[in-house]
């Protein structure tokens, strides 16, 4: 068969173009090449060099992370992070939008969101244990909105139930600029021996290469492509583009993977996801600096008439392929045909480091795995600060008046879509499946038992956008803070993050001085909280024509916790108990009093403004240590952060989810609405056993932490707060909880 491919003709610009290249990308191409690219080339070039695929724009900005760095400029990255835990284990973690195809195809977007994340999971060898999300929608006044929030949970759900892993964890807000742009981040965690990792690279000159799982269909050709766009008109018409999922398939797909494995005969594998084929083919020839010689007529086919475009471009799901030791391709291939599988060889590694992809004996590509996988071309875009922040930074809150009546705030703040309780959405997951989870849905985060140890893993995922909105820098720190601050209560220590950034359109200087400046902060942060950035992806041109989404770097957080039964949660847990709020912000702070970005603000003026709350990394970590300690010597009951609505929400919040009521007096001379609602961060309330005071506060003078107790728990249904011991808020805890815990499935109709 020929090796090389000559006399092409050029493609032309309205070819090339609509598939996302520039003319001097076509350029350097066809350099690259020594002549023209045929058609099945241009689309592999194409979509490996999508912003998706490729990270052209934000791979630059991504060294801030140095895992990130040192991967990209050592061995490569792997499908997904893996965080030590000690005991020859490790915790394997990744999170990954699926935006546009959620916002054309909910329900399969959602789906298939799920089901690529676990596969980056399992193709390290590990199994997967949990799902996470982190979900952003409109207005669910808009019956669009609601549509899609609708049927993203159920995908969610269907995959997730499906293939028998627990979604355990995830957040859910909703804000305008999300309206027909909504935020599908999907998250998962495995766990494997840390001597048993899998490597993507394609090793061993003459090892067969073997494609297992589902058959190639048209589904999802171009779906990086389509990732790499703005939302417009058109974009209805990209559903081809939204891959279809088969979780059934799936959960064959880990079983056979795992146990291909353990044989020791697979050598590389990886996930077909964005680019397929193509991704799949030159990024691990890139990685084990080989080539590969594939005829991709021998793939299993949905339809006969695919032309080899098509299979090279399909993202058709419940697909990996495998590297496997020579002569070994028998036991290998029984493994998944025992579980129903498809597994056939379709080329072989060779040393040339050229991908060969023939059509039967046609050659129709003929590219160096590397110029696909790491020569996109890469470019620092123009930043310029939006003109916005000036503005809403400058606001002057002392001009909004003190409400009349605090009580009715309150109960407008309990029953707000953003704040309320999100049961409607996690009681259509299972949770509990493979009875692993012992931190259920709704406190601060999920905790995961790791079987034949005594260690706990919490997990949680987090961003406050409009903080990050306010001030990109700022507003990342306090995410990774806030991320950090619901794995410390409770009791895990934090170890480590995957991310997800999702921004607007990077060629335009505004969106991508937010991406620069909430990278840098996202970086400093998980420094400071030595839980290093370890996978994550970028979404880049989440926008309509009537806007752009509020930058959203979302946070996936992992802790440890060395002994599980010491794990926290944040309810009240009995009549008389006491309560305290534990402050790690300095008294003389300037802006502690501030309402910058708070949820009160909004929900009483309809105002984004501020420059976030106050926040002091050296603060947090004070409190944070403080909070493992008292957890660590079983000193308190509990443990929930303030965030959203401050210090009525975080009371209110630990009461209905123990079904107790509560007093709670606080002296100051600040305003009533600040006091109530202001969210200033590194701050918690406890709960604990009077007993124990003495040593609960040498604990926090040990960490120059504020303690303020003057609150307790109570068994009359009532939540009550007062300021300077005039009574404020005191509302029926029978009303407040039905607002919280019923206010989204009252707007869903269910």
């Amino acid at each position: 068969m020929e090796k090389e491919i000559k006399n092409t003709t050029p493609i032309a610009p309205d070819v090339y173009q609509p598939m996302g290249l520039n003319d001097e990308e076509y350029s350097k191409i066809v350099e690259m090449l020594g002549r023209h690219p045929t058609y099945t080339e241009v689309g592999m070039f194409a979509v490996m060099w999508s912003e998706h695929c490729g990270y052209k724009y934000s791979r630059p900005i991504l060294k801030y992370f140095k895992k990130y760095k040192e991967a990209i400029e050592g061995e490569g990255l792997e499908n997904a992070g893996i965080i030590d835990i000690g005991d020859g284990l490790g915790i394997c973690m990744k999170m990954e939008s699926h935006n546009h195809p959620s916002a054309v195809e909910p329900f399969q977007g959602a789906a298939t969101g799920v089901g690529g994340i676990l596969r980056d999971i399992f193709t390290m060898g590990a199994r997967p244990i949990a799902n996470l999300n982190s979900l952003r929608f409109g207005n669910l006044d808009d019956a669009h909105n609601r549509y899609l929030f609708e049927h993203v949970v159920e995908g969610i759900s269907h995959y997730g139930n499906c293939v028998g892993v627990p979604t355990i964890a995830g957040e859910v807000y909703f804000d305008d600029s999300y309206s027909g742009n909504p935020l599908l981040n999907a998250m998962a965690i495995g766990i494997l021996k840390t001597d048993e990792v899998a490597t993507a690279g394609a090793n061993g000159v003459g090892n067969p290469v073997m494609i297992v799982g589902s058959a190639t269909g048209k589904d999802g050709i171009h779906g990086a492509t389509f990732a790499s766009v703005e939302l417009g008109p058109d974009s209805e018409s990209k559903r081809p583009n939204v891959q279809m999922g088969d979780p059934f398939q799936e959960k064959l797909l880990i079983e056979a993977t795992l146990e291909a494995l353990k044989t020791g005969y697979i050598t590389g594998i990886q996930d077909m996801g964005a680019a397929g084929i193509t991704c799949s083919t030159t990024e691990m020839s890139a990685k084990g600096n080989t080539g590969m010689s594939v005829n991709i007529r021998k793939t299993p086919l949905r339809e006969a008439d695919l032309t080899p475009y098509e299979i090279m471009l399909s993202e058709s799901q419940e697909r990996m392929l495998a590297v496997v030791e020579k002569g070994h391709e028998d036991e290998v291939a029984a493994v998944f045909k025992k579980w129903g599988l498809q597994a056939v060889v379709i080329g072989e590694v060779t040393a040339d480091e050229i991908v060969r992809i023939y059509d039967n004996d046609e050659l129709v590509a003929c590219v160096k795995g590397k110029d696909l996988a790491d020569n996109a071309p890469t470019y620092y875009l123009d930043t310029k600060e939006p003109d916005y922040i000036s503005k809403v930074q400058n606001y002057d809150l002392s001009k909004l008046p003190e409400p009349n009546d605090y009580n009715k705030v309150f109960l407008k703040l309990i029953g707000d879509i953003s704040i309320a309780s999100k049961e409607w959405v996690y009681d259509q997951y299972d949770h509990m499946v493979q009875t692993n989870t012992t931190i259920l849905p709704g406190s601060d985060c999920a905790m995961l038992r790791v079987r034949e140890t005594t260690k706990g893993i919490a997990v949680t995922t987090d961003c406050n956008s409009r903080y990050v909105y306010l001030n990109p820098y700022k507003g990342a720190k306090i995410a990774v803070a806030e991320a950090a601050r619901n794995i410390s209560c409770s009791g895990a220590t934090p170890m480590g993050v995957t991310d997800c950034l999702n921004f607007g359109n990077p060629e335009k200087p505004e969106a991508f001085w937010q991406f620069e400046q909430a990278v840098k902060g996202l970086a400093e942060e998980c420094e400071a909280f030595n839980s290093p950035v370890v996978s994550g992806n970028v979404s880049f041109y989440n926008e309509t024509p009537e806007g752009t989404i509020y930058p959203t770097p979302t946070i996936g957080m992992m802790g440890l916790l060395d002994d599980v039964d010491k794990r926290m949660t944040s309810e009240f847990k009995a009549k008389g108990d006491k309560i305290a709020l534990i402050s790690g912000v300095s008294k003389d702070a300037n802006d502690y009093d501030a309402l910058d970005g708070s949820e009160y603000i909004k929900a009483e003026f309809d105002l984004a403004v501020g420059n976030t709350p106050h926040y002091d990394t050296k603060e947090e970590l004070n409190v944070q240590a403080c909070i493992r300690e008292l957890i660590d010597k079983r000193l308190i009951k509990s443990a929930h952060d303030l965030s959203e609505g401050g210090l009525a929400i975080a009371l209110a919040e630990c009461c209905i989810n123990g079904k107790l009521g509560a007093t709670f007096n606080i002296d100051t001379e600040r305003p009533v609405s600040n006091t109530l609602f202001n969210e200033a961060q590194s701050r918690i309330l406890i709960s604990y056993d009077d007993r124990n005071v003495g040593e609960i506060k040498n604990i926090c003078n040990k960490y120059s932490i504020d303690f303020i107790s003057d609150g307790q728990v109570s068994s009359d249904e009532k939540v009550s707060i007062s300021v300077n011991n005039k009574a404020v808020i005191d509302a029926d805890l029978n009303e407040i909880t039905d607002l919280y815990k019923n206010t989204i499935g009252k707007i869903m109709k269910y």
